[in-house]
């Protein structure tokens, strides 16, 4: 059956924690590190983790599939990676990363009804994703299944957050919105504060060039120039972004545009549970959610704008 889109935002927003964990969790620092990448900074494993599903790729098809990053972070990170360890290689460790964390944060609920309930209700809306077309949803889900539930729980939870993430792009893409724009314009309708979106490392003048692309398209208000941010960031000692940025009431219509046929796109795989059936797995995850987010290690701003609902009417 179709649920309002609004549930359909929810559980992503239950699941991306499950998945996110990976990427800031001790244990997958020691895997990494074991596998020889650098620890000092998330990304050298952050990079591979996440593209291993994929085989191995070039740091271009990494660009093109992540979206969001400066090619030149990501060409930085990935040059060497597929040498320092090989995907399977990877895959192995960010399985072996995932079960100790999540042993180690869940406890007792560790083989539980509801645990195991929860994984078999994921799994079968995973398995229900259109893959076609969606390359990061795809690897993942070609992926053998692990036998147990909270790895099936969380390889759930990563093909249907990789599966909205394509089509997040295919969203963007359709309105003309590239990769820093991307992160321009949701800084524009405040999903997070501008500094938040330095993690993906475009310069100063990077970001104030996008910033007036996006002005000229009346979609934010016109801002620092880029000549003027190329000029901060001379006098900056790391750089850093040209500047706050706020939307147009166009760029807010747009940016709720993306967001609804992202969340469209979304919708599939989640028809094949009832509406009983969706508040029953968000019940099931809430604790499990909980649980997760109380250790402290995911931060507490994301790029991704998690917990940001959109006036839908108004487009």
């Amino acid at each position: 059956m179709a649920h309002d889109l609004g549930t359909v935002r929810q559980m992503w927003q239950l699941l991306e924690p499950v998945h996110a964990v990976l990427y800031y969790a001790p244990e997958a620092s020691e895997e990494a590190a074991a596998l020889g990448f650098a620890i000092d900074e998330r990304w050298p494993s952050y990079f591979p983790y996440r593209a291993a599903p994929l085989g191995e790729v070039d740091a271009q098809t990494v660009s093109d599939l992540f979206y969001s990053f400066n090619p030149a972070m990501v060409e930085r990170y990935m040059a060497s990676a597929w040498r320092t360890a090989t995907p399977e290689q990877v895959l192995a460790a960010r399985r072996t990363a995932m079960d100790g964390v999540l042993r180690r944060i869940l406890g007792d609920r560790i083989g539980s009804p509801e645990l195991e309930q929860a994984a078999r209700m994921a799994r079968r809306v995973a398995e229900a994703a259109d893959v076609t077309g969606r390359p990061m949803a795809a690897a993942n889900a070609a992926l053998p299944w692990p036998d147990e539930p909270h790895l099936v729980l969380w390889q759930a939870a990563t093909i249907l957050r990789e599966h909205r993430g394509d089509g997040h792009i295919a969203a963007l893409r359709a309105h003309d919105i590239g990769p820093i724009e991307s992160l321009v314009s949701h800084a524009a309708v405040g999903a997070a504060p501008v500094d938040v979106f330095a993690s993906r490392q475009w310069t100063a003048e990077q970001w104030a060039a996008a910033r007036d692309r996006l002005a000229a398209r009346g979609l934010v208000d016109a801002g620092e120039s880029a000549g003027d941010a190329r000029e901060a960031a001379g006098r900056s000692a790391d750089g850093g972004h040209a500047g706050e940025v706020r939307a147009t009431e166009e760029g807010i219509r747009v940016r709720a545009a993306v967001e609804k046929r992202t969340d469209e796109l979304a919708a599939g795989p989640w028809d094949l549970l009832t509406s009983s059936e969706m508040k029953e797995l968000a019940d099931l995850l809430m604790p499990i959610v909980l649980d997760i987010v109380g250790t402290g290690l995911l931060p507490m701003q994301s790029t991704l704008g998690i917990g940001m609902n959109y006036d839908y009417e108004r487009i």
